[in-house]
């Protein structure tokens, strides 16, 4: 499985941005895969999971409302769709794959077995 983010760039406060995500080997039946993010000097968070089989999706609290994310799994692709974005989303996002998921370790970002190579995505206000 090889994960590639992109879409990130420089955008302003209330503004979108959508992110995507090549996901070659995670077949959408049988991985769930999510979106964490990173702001410098802060630890790693999860921003949204979408569980295998694009069931179900879960969302942090901090981006609930706003965030959408979404999968094809024909095109093997994962994307993450941002509505009004604040100065706080200003983070390096990465997509992340794994297989054996429950809804009580999607937050956790060791639960994943793969990983992009993370899109920086800066509000400014």
């Amino acid at each position: 499985v090889q994960l590639q983010a992109s879409g990130g760039g420089l955008v302003q406060a209330g503004g979108s941005l959508s992110l995507s995500c090549a996901a070659s080997g995670a077949a959408g039946s049988r991985y769930t895969v999510a979106w964490f993010r990173q702001a410098p000097g802060k630890e790693r968070e999860f921003v949204t999971a979408l569980f295998r089989g694009a069931s179900s999706a879960h969302y942090a609290s901090s981006v609930k409302g706003r965030f959408t994310v979404s999968r094809d799994n024909a095109k093997s692709m994962v994307y993450l769709r941002m509505t009004s974005l604040k100065p706080e989303d200003t983070a390096v996002y990465y997509c992340a794959a794994g297989r054996s998921l429950i809804l009580s370790t999607i937050g956790s970002d060791n639960a994943y077995d793969y990983w992009g190579q993370g899109t920086q995505v800066t509000v400014s206000s």
